[in-house]
């Protein structure tokens, strides 16, 4: 079994913002070599999520206004204070409770060295606390 492990740097630009990362994430399975297998997509932060949707800006901005929506920057929250156990002011509790709701992570299956994926289907780094540099992980899985 062949095991693949890249981390890719993604820098986002505004606040909130959806990047599309699927042409990288094919591009780490072509260039793994494997065959039939599975690809892992891991966000390793805690307030940016991994979405998987359809690939049209509109969509884009929807997906963003709707978790915006559920967790606004303005609301009370008990983590928006100071921590005591690290000694760090807590004030993004909006953008890891959005990331709590996207989700961290996608897995697709690889065949005949193919990412398989819908047609529409789109793979997306969602920033909800930039703009920052991240580090995405994509790990292949397989013969």
């Amino acid at each position: 079994m062949k095991v693949k492990l890249e981390k890719l740097a993604v820098v986002s630009r505004r606040e909130l913002e959806m990047i599309d990362i699927t042409d990288l994430m094919e591009g780490v399975v072509r260039d793994s070599g494997v065959t039939n297998g599975l690809v892992n997509v891991i966000n390793q932060h805690t307030s940016a999520g991994i979405v998987v949707t359809e690939g049209i800006e509109c969509l884009e901005r929807d997906v963003l206004a709707h978790l915006e929506h559920l967790a606004p920057e303005d609301a009370s929250y008990w983590h928006n204070r100071y921590l005591d156990f690290d000694g760090r002011l807590g004030f993004n509790a909006h953008a890891h409770l959005r990331s709590v709701l996207s989700g961290y992570f996608a897995m697709f299956p690889i065949a005949d060295g193919r990412v398989v994926r819908g047609g529409r289907q789109r793979v997306y780094f969602a920033e909800y606390d930039g703009p920052l540099s991240r580090e995405v992980v994509i790990q292949v899985l397989g013969e």
